[in-house]
């Protein structure tokens, strides 16, 4: 039996973390109170205050111009995205509700990088099969239901270049993955990390981050 050697993460420890993390710089702050206060029963779909400023820093690292995000909600992590990206990259942001999105247009053009960002209001599986088939995605963000993951998985990973990254939000769902008897999204999400591990067009790991973070390079 292997141990880990992850902390507890107390509040105080997850304080300290976001301390000595890259700040949300105020659009940011902003997006994630309007989203706590507009959307109080469902604002725990915002990606992790810790993941914005990972996920600028994959796009800075791989140089990524081309980026897929399947899972909008209210646009926090398609602002991370869209602000580290060079001039002339794009985020193709996939989502299905206007309300939600609605929120993250704001912040879009108060960031000054709504021209970055190629929202598409349909279902994600319909927006990735209309997309050119081959090899073109620098990198991609997945957070969205839980039961689509395998779906959108067998969309992106053909659309991505040699190299680039695809970035899978939840693969631990609240430690559920672990129960032999899990359901609904926890069954998903083991189903998923199965084929995920057992796929050799990628290299994968995954990371107690948050709730879990799957980084897949295709290879």
């Amino acid at each position: 039996m292997h141990e880990t050697k992850n902390p507890q993460l107390t509040p105080e420890l997850y304080q300290y973390v976001l301390d000595h993390n890259p700040p949300l710089d105020p659009v940011q702050r902003d997006l994630v109170t309007a989203t706590h206060e507009r959307f109080a029963d469902v604002a725990g779909l915002q990606t992790a205050h810790e993941q914005a400023p990972l996920l600028s820093f994959l796009v800075t690292l791989t140089g990524a111009r081309e980026i897929v995000e399947v899972g909008t909600f209210t646009g926090f992590s398609t602002l991370a995205l869209a602000r580290a990206l060079p001039d002339g990259g794009r985020v193709i942001a996939c989502d299905i509700s206007e309300e939600w999105t609605s929120l993250g247009r704001q912040a879009w053009a108060k960031a000054g990088v709504a021209d970055r960002i190629d929202l598409r209001i349909a279902p994600a599986l319909d927006t990735l099969r209309s997309l050119p088939a081959e090899p073109w995605i620098d990198l991609a963000f997945l957070d969205a239901d839980k039961g689509g993951y395998l779906g959108y998985w067998e969309e992106l990973v053909p659309r991505l270049r040699p190299g680039g990254l695809l970035v899978v939000d939840n693969t631990l769902f609240h430690g559920d993955v672990v129960d032999p008897e899990a359901s609904g999204g926890a069954a998903a999400i083991r189903e998923f990390n199965d084929r995920v591990a057992a796929d050799d067009r990628v290299d994968h790991v995954l990371l107690t981050v948050a709730d879990g973070l799957t980084l897949a390079r295709k290879r």
